[in-house]
Order: structure tokens, then C-alpha cells, then sequence
């Protein structure tokens, strides 16, 4: 028998490999469902790729790439069987065969048992051969599946990179004196002994004094005072105060100069009074909660409608998302974006299309993953209601209240998470984020990745026209930019109960002053009316320059809309910044209404009797040790250098992200990033900031032509590396243009730009009239969506009127964007639909007064 294996897996030989360093191995996850090993198909391994596919996929792999040889790991999971006495009969469990497998946390692990099993498969005769088979198999084989079954799955592979120094027990911790003083540490109310400071105030652990830290403990602000205590007392522990929760806080020890564990903490607390357990810090679900939570405590239960009999509902469009911990911000996005029939027609109505066409490595095409997570929130699959008999066992059981939920296992998001986060400073942490941001992020993902004419991110797309006057000469400018998403002010200013606002403000102070329990807190309710108002009102440019002045001068900018979206999405700006430097997060309700027509806020244009403002560029002013007429020791305009490094922190080119600072007045990451928008597939999109006095031609004995020396063609040597692969000249230019004349970068980009709409957008160049408006780019291709008005040069937009009915929300709960939850709230089929992470269930009462982000279709103009 060992020689007929051996000669049948001879021809199969050159394609098996042995995994090594670096390789991911896909054993968990299919690259293209959610099915698993415990999935009742199991799930197929590459013995080439290592790539993972469920049952229904492995056949397409194998038509698509040749490859034969699949690993088959199936997990059985079963209930343990009880006695008896009702105690859990002790079974010989068999050994795992593949070790480093997730634990399915849908299973209680005291309730059920694993069973775990892996055959060698070979295509198309799937022909199965046991493992392990040491004496049958060929030797390179057997090391080869033994490699995968005990590899690390791909994404605990990742974990090191998140990696931190443990943090060690205090050599102080155990023998520490503290002094019998008397101290007592009221609940609230806590400021600096030597300052007024209320942040980053930490507790000396000796004698009770409370001070305030320094930049360097936490990154917080603060003066010192807890390390000069130190200095003069030599007490060498201090923890800090808003950190103290009942599974312990941060503590810091100034004479071992880190942080360090205290063993003894909960009785070193209590010696001033403190009681741990009492310190509620919320971390459910993995929901990350601050310490400061007296204030949020309504808003937790009203937004998840707590202690209401909320029914859970099943089937398509009702699947829930896995909290990852702290990927409740990711959860609530993809719920609201595949609730748009624009990307369920985009992503899963193109799903077999997209599946076939998709590359040898799926897990790594955005196209893909996001079909995958669009079908498994739409097929139903993964949202099937109890069957009757599992509903008689639970509540024989007396477990009927959990049951609701221990069908709706949700799907998990942790390929498509991995692969949008990548690189990203912030969405590849475990940290939370916030839902707006994201929401951004994965509408510039959308429009990087559509190469075809549909794409569903126009479905927020829309134009604002930007309306600035000089108030000295009158003046006016008209320009108009893209954006996604309008962001609303909360003006507190405005509150309805501001006389309540008032005394609860007095009565904060003075129990802060007497070192009391602080009074119960009172929510800010504004109408909408109010915020509508603070958007559509005019505001001052800070260090506007008149070009018809040639000088700076005060000048006023007011806001429209030059076309109105499919869907509106509204933020409310509910967040502001501590003394700390982390958002904080107004508590405010806002009637935010159901129907919303803002009709009149759309754009008008130049007026009559409007004159406008000249198109000058603001001088530069040159250095003394510039002022000759070698051109490239021109220094670089004043550029907000943060606002650039944090756009380059989301992978767009430097130079790019330096124009798209200039171009924008320094007026933000945030209007640079529209600008990035705009202008990302133009062919200079990459190329240095040149600016028209730099770019006019100087005569001089070194320059007698006049020639421009800054020009920036693409090197010969380049283009013929690339001409030599197969692609035209023209398009080579085009790509090393695009990308500086990264000869790496630039093949990336002929792959992702096909050169069909190359052509497209060349013809409607040469049509269109020469443009310099800031919002041309090259998407100008015609499009039957676009408003009658607009001309096809410009952004591809889907104008019409701008009445609007509300349909979902997503809400925060907790004091800060770096903390808390979220959920959001949808309306299908005419109901509410709360989705709670993996929860799904009909809404009884949708808390949209306390909403963060609201989500608005287009009405009919019938």
C-alpha cells in the first residue's frame, strides 16, 4: 500500500511545499465564506498556497491554479454526554490533529468536546488518504502536512506585531508602607493638590497625596507635582485615579522609572477609602468602556434598548458581525453599507463574477472580501432560527434567555478587517475607532478599488460649493469640492434647557470644590433646527489672502450644495478635545427628524451684481539665500507638514498629500483628504509640487533656451523596463508618471487601471474645455446618472432633489471615540432592526436623539 500512495502522489510531488517562514496558513476561514473546519463540509487546504476553501470554493481553486493536493480538516464538535447524577461522563478525547486551531467561542468548552480530523485529498477524484499515514506517505509529505496542521493560523501570525514588553510586579508592590493619615479619597471630584488640574491625576500609594503626572507617564498633559512629590518624599508608588477598575489599574513606580503590576493593589486602595468592585468599568463583548461611566450609564440602556423583551429575527439581511474586540466601529459600517442596493448589487449581485475573476491570493483583493462579507450578511446562512427541539431542551434547561441569542453566531470579519486596516496606524490596532472615519476609509477603498463604471460609493457622492467673499473689497469666489458625508455642529449655545444646563453646572463646580459626589448629570437638547442653522451659516477663513487686495484680509466662507446626493449620511459633531488631547465626547440629544428637505440649501452660483475676486496664487516669499537663478534651490511653500504625514499615514504618495495640503490653504487633513479624492487618478497625482513660478521658464547663460528645468519625464531606462514586459509606451509614461517613477509602483498601477477607461478618459479630455477647477479628475467618463446640469468633465455625481427619509443610525455610547460602543439601528421592510455586534433583534424604541451618524435615502420627486 505505501508504494501505491508513494507512485500515486509522485506526479503531484513538485507542487507540494513545506510552509517556511512567513507563510500564512489559511486553516481556520475560507478565503471566500465563512465556512471553517466545524463548518459541516470542513475545510480544504492548499498543500501550494496554503490558502483555506470551504467546499463550495476548493473546486474553483483547483480549475483556476492546477493544484491538486488539499489537506481536508474537519472539527466535530459534540456535547458531552451527562450521567446519571447529571455530572459530564469523562470521555477519552482524541488528540487534536491540527494543534493551533481557535477554540470556537460559540461553544461553552465545559459543555462541549472537540474531535478533530484531517485527510489528504487529491482532485478531481477526490481521492482521501488519512492522516497521519507516517509509514504510507512519502517522507517530504508527511513534514509537509504536519507543517500545516501544527502552523499558527494567518492571523495569530499577526499578533507580534502588536506585541508589548509584559509589564513586571514592583519590588516595592509587597513590602510597601503606607502612613496611617487619615486620607480618604471621595469618589469624584478629584483635582491636584498643588494645581488645579482634574486630568491625569495620579495617587501616591504612601501617603495618599493627589498630583498630577507629566506628559511622558500616559501622554497626558500636566505639571509635574506626582514626580516632585516623589523627589522630596521618596514614596515610590503612585496608580492613576481614572484607571481603577475591579480588575485592577495602572500603576507607576517613579524610583524603578515604568510601569509595573501591584499584586496588592485592591488592599493598598483600600486604605484610603477606595473600594475596587465599586469602580464600574464596562469590557462585555469586548467593548472597551471608560471608568467615567456615571454619565453614560442611561445612555448605555437606552441605545441598546436594555431591559426591553427585544425579538431576535433571522434570515437574509439579519446576520450579525462578531465583535473581533473593539471592531464594533467596522460592524456597524458594513451593516449600513450592504443595506444600500448599490453595494449589494456591486459586491454580491456580481458575487460569482467576482469570485472567478478574483486572484491567486483572494484573501488580499478587496473586491473579493467585500463580496464575501456583503453574502454572508444577505444569504441567510449564517442567521437560522432554533430549530424546535434545541428551543424544548434550553428551557428544560431554564436557559430559554440566552437561547434568543445562541443561534445568531454572526460572521466573523477578521479577513476583510486585516485587509483594509493594513497599514493603517489606527484601524490595524485592537483599539476602537471611530465609525466616521471608518466610514471615509472604506468609501476611499471603494473608489481605489472600482475600476468599472459601477461604483457604489457615488450613491454618497456630492459636490459642495464653497462661496468665499473678501469683506474689504466684496468680492467673491466660487469653488466646489467633493465630499461624502456633511458634518453637523451641536451648538450647546442653543439647548433648549439651558437654564438646566446652568445649575447643573454650579452644582458640578461645587461639588468638585467640596470634594463631593457629583449631582446627577443633565443631557443638552438642541433641535436640529439649530445645527441646521450652524452648518448653513457663513464663517471666517483664518489668514485669507485677497487677490484682490494682494494681502491678507478678513474674508467669510459659506457653504451649499451644488448637487445632492443618493444618500446623505450626518455626523453629528458630538466630539470635542480634553486638556488631554483625547476626544471627549458633548452628552446631547438632538430631534434629529425622520424627513429632511434641504431644498433650499442648494447652490445658486455666481449672482448678478457678484464680482469676482481675481485668479491670482498668493506670493511666495523666497528665503535671502535663494534669491538667484538656480530655480531648484527654490525652498517648498509653507505646508502643514502634521496634516501631510497623517494623510501619508493612509498610504497616499508624500508628494500627493503635500499638494493636496497646499492646494487646501493648510485648512486640514480633512479638506486635504477631499482634494486627495478629487485629483488621486489624474497622472501627476504623484509628482512634486510645482507651482506656476517655479514652472516659468528662466532665459539666463545656463538656460539660454528657456527650457523648464524642473521638468520631470519619466527615465529612459525605466520606460524600457516596462515597454519590455508588453505595454505600450504611452501607458508606461502615464504609470511612472502616476507613481514618481517607481518602476514597482507604476506596474501595480497599469495592473489596476485598465486601460479601457485609460482611453475613455483621454477622449473626454480632449473634448472637454480646458478645466482648472480643483474638482476635475480623471473620472469624466459620461455616466446616465449624471444631473442634466453638470458637464462631463467634472466628478461623477447622482444629482437630484434633496428631500431625504431617514433609514439607519449608528450610535456611540461612552465619553470618547477611543472608547465605548457602537450599534446601529436600520429600517427594513417598514420596522427598526437593532444590530448589537452578533445581535440582531426588532427595535422597540430607536434612540435616534442619540445618535452619532445618520443615514438618509433620497425621496421620489413623484
Amino acid at each position: 500500500m505505501a508504494t501505491d500512495l508513494g507512485e500515486l502522489l509522485v506526479p503531484y510531488m513538485p507542487t507540494i511545499r513545506v510552509p517556511k517562514t512567513g507563510d500564512r496558513v489559511f486553516k481556520s476561514e475560507c478565503a471566500f465564506s465563512f465556512d471553517s473546519p466545524e463548518s459541516e463540509g470542513g475545510l480544504y487546504v492548499c498543500m501550494n498556497t496554503f490558502l483555506g476553501f470551504g467546499r463550495e470554493h476548493v473546486e474553483r481553486h483547483y480549475r483556476k491554479t492546477g493544484q491538486s493536493v488539499y489537506i481536508h480538516l474537519k472539527r466535530h464538535v459534540k456535547e458531552k454526554a451527562t450521567g446519571a447524577a447529571g455530572g459530564n461522563i469523562s470521555r477519552r478525547r482524541n488528540g487534536k490533529v491540527f494543534l493551533d486551531l481557535e477554540l470556537n467561542r460559540d461553544f461553552n468548552g465545559e459543555d462541549y468536546e472537540y474531535e478533530d480530523e484531517a485527510k489528504l485529498v487529491i482532485f478531481p477524484d477526490h481521492f482521501e488518504i488519512p492522516l497521519p499515514n507516517i509509514e504510507e506517505l512519502p517522507a517530504l509529505v508527511t513534514i509537509a502536512c504536519d507543517a500545516v496542521l501544527n502552523a499558527p493560523s494567518a492571523y495569530k501570525k499577526q499578533e507580534p506585531e502588536s506585541w508589548e514588553e509584559e509589564i513586571q510586579v514592583s519590588r516595592h508592590a509587597r513590602s510597601l508602607r503606607q502612613l496611617d493619615n487619615g486620607v480618604r479619597v471621595p469618589p469624584s471630584g478629584w483635582k491636584c493638590q498643588k494645581c488645579e488640574m482634574r486630568e491625569n491625576l495620579w495617587l501616591n500609594l504612601t501617603d495618599g497625596a493627589m498630583l498630577c503626572g507629566k506628559w511622558f507617564f500616559d501622554g497626558s498633559g500636566g505639571n509635574g507635582h506626582a514626580l516632585e512629590h516623589y523627589k522630596e518624599t521618596k514614596h515610590p508608588l503612585a496608580v492613576k485615579l481614572d484607571t481603577i477598575t475591579p480588575d485592577g489599574a495602572d500603576v507607576y513606580s517613579f524610583e524603578e522609572e515604568e510601569a509595573v503590576l501591584d499584586p496588592q493593589i485592591s488592599e493598598h486602595l483600600s486604605h484610603f477609602g477606595i473600594d475596587m468592585l465599586q469602580m464600574q468599568k464596562k469590557t462585555e463583548n469586548g467593548h472597551h468602556t471608560d471608568n467615567n461611566a456615571r454619565p453614560r450609564v442611561s445612555e448605555w440602556e437606552v441605545i441598546q434598548e436594555s431591559g426591553m423583551k427585544l425579538k431576535a429575527v433571522y434570515g437574509s439581511g439579519y446576520t450579525g458581525i462578531k465583535n473581533l474586540g473593539n471592531s464594533c466601529y467596522l460592524s456597524t459600517v458594513m451593516q449600513v453599507l450592504f443595506s444600500i442596493p448599490e453595494f449589494q448589487r456591486m459586491y454580491v449581485g456580481n458575487l460569482q463574477k467576482i469570485f472567478d475573476y478574483s486572484p491567486l491570493d483572494p484573501t488580499q483583493d478587496f473586491a473579493t472580501q467585500m463580496a464575501k462579507v456583503g453574502h454572508g450578511l444577505l444569504s441567510g446562512q449564517h442567521s437560522k432560527p432554533p430549530m424546535k427541539s434545541e428551543l424544548i431542551e434550553q428551557v428544560m434547561k431554564e436557559e430559554y434567555k440566552v437561547l434568543n441569542w445562541h443561534q445568531q453566531k454572526g460572521i466573523s470579519p477578521r479577513m476583510l478587517k486585516s485587509l483594509v486596516s493594513r497599514a493603517h496606524p489606527e484601524f490595524s490596532s485592537d483599539r476602537q475607532q471611530d465609525a466616521q472615519e471608518f466610514f471615509l476609509h472604506m468609501i476611499n477603498l471603494v473608489e481605489r478599488n472600482s475600476t468599472s463604471s459601477e461604483n457604489p460609493s457615488y450613491a454618497f457622492r456630492f459636490l459642495v460649493e464653497e462661496r468665499v467673499q473678501c469683506c474689504q473689497t466684496r468680492r467673491v469666489r466660487y469653488t466646489q469640492r467633493v465630499d461624502y458625508c456633511i458634518q453637523m455642529p451641536a451648538p450647546i449655545e442653543a439647548a433648549t434647557n439651558r437654564e438646566e444646563l446652568m445649575a447643573f453646572e454650579v452644582k458640578r463646580r461645587e461639588s468638585e470644590e467640596n470634594m463631593r459626589a457629583p449631582p446627577e448629570p443633565v443631557r443638552a437638547r438642541i433641535p436640529f433646527t439649530a445645527c441646521l442653522q450652524a452648518f448653513t451659516e457663513p464663517q471666517n477663513v483664518p489668514d485669507f489672502w485677497s487677490s484682490a487686495l494682494q494681502a491678507k484680509s478678513a474674508g467669510v466662507k459659506t457653504c451649499r450644495f451644488a448637487s445632492f446626493p443618493e444618500y446623505l449620511v450626518v455626523q453629528i459633531k458630538k466630539f470635542t478635545f480634553g486638556v488631554d488631547w483625547v476626544p471627549k465626547k458633548l452628552d446631547l440629544g438632538i430631534d434629529v427628524p425622520d424627513f429632511l428637505d434641504l431644498s433650499r440649501l442648494r447652490a445658486t452660483g455666481l449672482q448678478s451684481g457678484e464680482e469676482e475676486l481675481p485668479d491670482l496664487m498668493p506670493p511666495i516669499v523666497l528665503p535671502e539665500d535663494t534669491r538667484d537663478n538656480s530655480m531648484s534651490s527654490l525652498d517648498s511653500p509653507e505646508i502643514d507638514e502634521a496634516a501631510v504625514m497623517q494623510l501619508a499615514e493612509m498610504g497616499f504618495p508624500l508628494e500627493a498629500c503635500r499638494k493636496a495640503v497646499y492646494y487646501t490653504g493648510n485648512m486640514g487633513p480633512e479638506m486635504a483628504f477631499n482634494w486627495i479624492i478629487a485629483h488621486m487618478e489624474e497622472p501627476d497625482f504623484a509628482e512634486p509640487l510645482l507651482l506656476p513660478s517655479m514652472l516659468e521658464p528662466s532665459i539666463s547663460l545656463d538656460n539660454p533656451t528657456g527650457a523648464n528645468p524642473l521638468d520631470n519625464s519619466p527615465p529612459e531606462e525605466s520606460i524600457s523596463i516596462l515597454t519590455s514586459m508588453g505595454f505600450p509606451r504611452t501607458r508606461t509614461i502615464q504609470a511612472l508618471k502616476a507613481t514618481n517613477n517607481n518602476l514597482e509602483r507604476a506596474l501595480d498601477w497599469i495592473f489596476t487601471h485598465p486601460e479601457e477607461e485609460e482611453s475613455e478618459a483621454l477622449s473626454n479630455t480632449a473634448e472637454a474645455e480646458p478645466n482648472d477647477n480643483a474638482l476635475s479628475n480623471a473620472n469624466s467618463h459620461s455616466d446616465s446618472t449624471l444631473s442634466p446640469e453638470r458637464g462631463t468633465s467634472g466628478p461623477r455625481v447622482k444629482d437630484g432633489p434633496g428631500r431625504y427619509e431617514i433609514f439607519a443610525v449608528i450610535s456611540h455610547m461612552g465619553a470618547s471615540t477611543m472608547s465605548g460602543h457602537y450599534v446601529c439601528h436600520i429600517k427594513k421592510e417598514g420596522r427598526w432592526v437593532i444590530y448589537n455586534d452578533h445581535k440582531v433583534s426588532l427595535s422597540e424604541r430607536p434612540p435616534k436623539d442619540l445618535g452619532y451618524i445618520y443615514f438618509y435615502h433620497r425621496l421620489s420627486s413623484s
